[in-house]
């Protein structure tokens, strides 16, 4: 079209100024060449805008190259997805007062169904690299394992009336199979969280569970040694169960961190996602660490609470019921967020720092004052609001100790996603998770 109309334009140029066929020709030849020279210059520019970006990205990986003496390869760092929390706390507000209503309505039975929304809610809020979460789980589901649990519950309330012996074996009874249940909750749990159409996945075995609680349980077996000598009417038994229950108590105390290091282990080291297996590399040292530190925190409130309380009693003005009311509800705010939050805060960053996989790392950073200024918050404003507080104190911190966490991933998520749909039928096979629905929130 372009020549056509230049060879008009040339047609009736040639006949204003009176040209020659020759010269008419002549100058369509001319007009022609120029076009061609004018149609390539505008391919060249195309081209060259197409391969700017990546000679831009050739020439800075050049000067880095350059930089590092030419001889090392450019090592580019890993992705980060953020988490976000987008929920509101008008939002959560409305489910929230529903759930509760219905719950108080029903006797407790409505509480699977107002859980599920509940889930649903705070997972559809939460996004990954801009993609949320979501949650699968079938109510009637979770309301087979709520009556399960508290049946079980019912029958231990119910065997402990008859006699100590019946409840202590009702007791161990309970005891031996939580483990089971446990193990069966976290597979509902993360077989029904779902991210970009993939599905989450615990690998972790029955008998793992119950590893997790080999210190538990061999603590309660030495005290239940020690009560059982302790009822007998020997009184050579009865001074070895004293002695028993005396060595068993401080034990038991040097244990905690690293019963609760085992609990961490096999929790995270059984998290799965596409072919992604994560694996736990946080020492139990660090957790004895963190139990230390929490302890010394707790020490030396205690010890102000101490000094403050003596204070008071020596003065006769301020000595009054309602201040040493108040001072304890002081006290129980101060020990349960500063200590609180520290511990949870400090448990955060441990937990997901050194959980991994091959392709899939995690960063967490949530500072333990930040948390704690949240805590006094959230109580003071729930307490004065005689708890209508609650759901907008929830949303808060979920949104802080979400978007605290990244996602570090090696590995091109794109492709993951692709790999595991190509293989959905064996992604779905875990989906169902467990028959009674188990979901302690744990």
């Amino acid at each position: 079209m372009s020549r056509r109309v230049l060879r008009t334009v040339s047609d009736s140029g040639a006949r204003g100024l009176g040209c020659t066929r020759d010269n008419e020709s002549t100058f369509n030849r001319e007009g022609e060449a120029a076009m061609r020279s004018f149609e390539e210059e505008v391919k060249e520019m195309e081209q060259s805008k197409k391969a700017g970006p990546v000679r831009e990205i050739r020439e800075s990986q050049e000067d880095v190259k350059e930089e590092a003496g030419g001889t090392q390869a450019v090592a580019l760092g890993p992705a980060e997805l953020g988490i976000r929390f987008v929920g509101s706390g008008s939002e959560y507000f409305r489910i929230w007062i529903v759930n509760l209503l219905l719950t108080l309505v029903t006797l407790g039975f409505y509480y699977p169904f107002a859980k599920t929304r509940r889930l649903k809610y705070f997972y559809g809020a939460t996004e990954v690299g801009g993609h949320p979460l979501s949650f699968h789980g079938k109510p009637w589901a979770m309301f087979r394992g709520y009556v399960l649990a508290a049946l079980l519950l019912f029958l231990y309330n119910i065997a402990s009336k008859v006699s100590p012996i019946v409840g202590l074996l009702a007791f161990a009874v309970l005891m031996l199979a939580w483990p089971a249940l446990w193990h069966a909750s976290l597979r509902f749990s993360l077989a029904n969280t779902g991210w970009r159409g993939l599905r989450l996945r615990f690998t972790g075995t029955r008998g793992g569970a119950y590893g997790a609680f080999a210190l538990l349980y061999a603590l309660l077996a030495v005290f239940v040694i020690g009560i059982t000598l302790a009822s007998s009417t020997a009184q050579v038994l009865q001074s070895h169960a004293l002695i028993i229950i005396l060595l068993a108590y401080p034990v038991g105390l040097a244990l905690i961190p690293a019963g609760f290091w085992l609990h961490r282990r096999y929790q995270q080291a059984h998290l799965a996602i596409a072919h992604e297996q994560t694996a736990f590399d946080a020492g139990a040292g660090q957790f004895y660490r963190l139990f230390g530190m929490t302890l010394l925190y707790s020490t030396l409130l205690f010890l102000a609470g101490a000094v403050a309380i003596i204070g008071l009693t020596k003065s006769r003005a301020l000595a009054m019921p309602w201040t040493i009311t108040a001072l304890v509800i002081v006290g129980y705010l101060l020990v349960l967020c500063v200590v609180g939050g520290y511990f949870v805060a400090r448990l955060q960053n441990l937990t997901w720092n050194g959980t991994r996989s091959p392709g899939l790392a995690f960063r967490s950073a949530l500072p333990a004052g930040a948390l704690i200024q949240l805590w006094f918050k959230n109580w003071l404003l729930t307490l004065v609001t005689v708890g209508l507080y609650h759901p907008f104190a929830k949303v808060a911190n979920a949104r802080l100790r979400l978007e605290a966490v990244t996602l570090l991933p090696t590995v091109n998520l794109d492709e993951l996603v692709a790999a595991q749909n190509a293989n959905a039928s064996s992604a779905m096979g875990d989906a169902a998770g467990d028959l009674f629905g188990l979901d302690f929130g744990l």
